[in-house]
């Protein structure tokens, strides 16, 4: 599976941003997909995940702002990102997780994109 992150750029605080994922392969329907971020001098760190079937999981930090969805005739995942505050600024990740059961950690997915900058002005 290879992924290619896009739709990251600058924005003021209380904006808006859709992050796309574009997978190739004939079974992404089959993968959990997830958005990680990367802040300078940070750790990547897990902000949301959806499963094959369309289940959803949030990191507290973004819960009620972030929504992550996907489109699996297209082969892609979104992750729509309303109230952006300067602490959202990051690199963001997707990445596919090939086994089973949930996880929010980097080693549980097998396949990373690119990652795509976002950057949030006070």
């Amino acid at each position: 599976v290879q992924l290619q992150a896009f739709g990251g750029g600058l924005v003021q605080a209380g904006g808006s941003l859709r992050l796309s994922c574009a997978a190739s392969g004939r079974t992404f329907s089959s993968y959990a997909m997830g958005w990680f971020r990367q802040a300078p001098g940070k750790e990547r760190e897990f902000v949301a995940r959806i499963s094959g079937r369309g289940t959803t999981y949030y990191a507290y930090s973004v819960k009620g702002r972030f929504t992550i969805s996907r489109d699996n005739a297209k082969n892609t995942v979104y992750l729509q990102m309303n109230s952006l505050k300067p602490e959202d600024t990051a690199v963001y990740y997707c990445a596919a997780q090939g086994g089973p059961g949930y996880s929010e950690s980097v080693g549980a997915y097998d396949y990373w994109g690119q990652g795509t900058q976002v950057t949030v002005s006070s």
